[in-house]
């Protein structure tokens, strides 16, 4: 089985738990995961088997959909609901909605996070998180984040008792983008401590959540010989590329990685992103401007070598 699959992460499962499950269904090792959920969070996660895993780098760059919650009037040293309490700011009345919309607002657009200490990212060859389970602190690299759009979804609710105000939301966000950041950011535009605590991812390398199936739908699609059916081409992961078909005669080329010039995939102008080479239909090759030399093209991925 070569190709992508929209699975339905289940909360409580680490992204890497469902590739070691989906390895003993499928009865085969080569499966990967293109854009790591959170254990808790449950979502769609793109699984690339066999030579569909030549494309999880491209999965993993594309836009995510995510939907949850923000509340106001207290903070975590997660960013989210599954950490300790750091900080509380009670709210004696709620905030307006046009105060939250245009907080949210101002986070639409190319913006500058810090990684909360409870994540992946590496400083000095160790990752945030094993800072902050021995209880050190260290500076955190500032990241950009594309928000391509950050919108409120519900009415705000105001806890009195609990002097806490929560609303739903929905952000389409590019790589790398801390969802739980932007709720705690939200909350610093509005002068508030908080956190997000809800979390779902609906959408992923342009798979979707009516697309996806969960890890007991995958066993039994297998056990009744249709999971063919819901196995997506190679190329689906590739749909943001440039498409280029190309000749039988430099297809002879292509599979071998050679360098080509403009001229050879008919295109008059440098491309500022990688295209995609077919052949028959099918991907073979993403190629790439060549800097070292002038209307140079050289390989930046060989997807087949050869055709079925």
């Amino acid at each position: 089985m070569d190709g992508i699959l929209a699975l339905w992460k289940e909360p409580g499962m680490t992204s890497h738990d469902c590739v070691f499950k989906l390895r003993k269904i499928l009865h085969m090792k080569k499966i990967g995961h293109g854009g790591t959920l959170d254990p808790g969070v449950p979502g769609v996660l793109p699984i690339c088997l066999g030579k569909g895993t030549k494309v999880i780098e491209f999965l993993s760059d594309s836009g995510k959909v995510y939907e949850g919650e923000i509340t106001l009037g207290f903070a975590t040293d997660t960013e989210d609901a599954s950490g300790a309490v750091v900080e509380r700011t009670p709210l004696s009345e709620p905030f307006s909605n046009a105060a939250i919309d245009a907080a949210m607002k101002s986070m639409v657009g190319e913006i500058t996070q810090i990684p909360p200490m409870y994540s992946a990212v590496k400083v000095n060859g160790r990752r945030l998180y094993e800072y902050a389970r021995a209880g050190e602190t260290v500076e955190r690299p500032k990241r950009k984040a594309l928000i391509a759009s950050f919108e409120r979804t519900t009415e705000p609710v105001w806890n009195p008792e609990e002097q806490t105000q929560s609303w739903r939301f929905k952000v389409s966000c590019g790589k790398g983008t801390y969802v739980r950041t932007l709720a705690y950011d939200t909350g610093k535009h509005l002068g508030s401590a908080a956190c997000m605590t809800d979390l779902t991812r609906l959408a992923s390398g342009g798979l979707t959540k009516e697309q996806s199936l969960t890890l007991a739908e995958v066993a039994d699609a297998m056990a009744e010989g249709r999971l063919e059916e819901f196995i997506l081409p190679i190329e689906y992961g590739l749909k943001e590329f440039k498409r280029l078909d190309i000749s039988k005669e430099l297809w002879a080329r292509v599979k071998n990685g050679a360098r080509l010039t403009l001229a050879d995939v008919g295109l008059k102008e440098m491309p500022q992103a990688p295209v995609a080479l077919y052949y028959q239909g099918k991907a073979v090759s993403l190629y790439q401007a060549n800097p070292k030399e002038e209307n140079g093209l050289k390989p930046l991925k060989v997807l087949r070598t050869e055709m079925e």
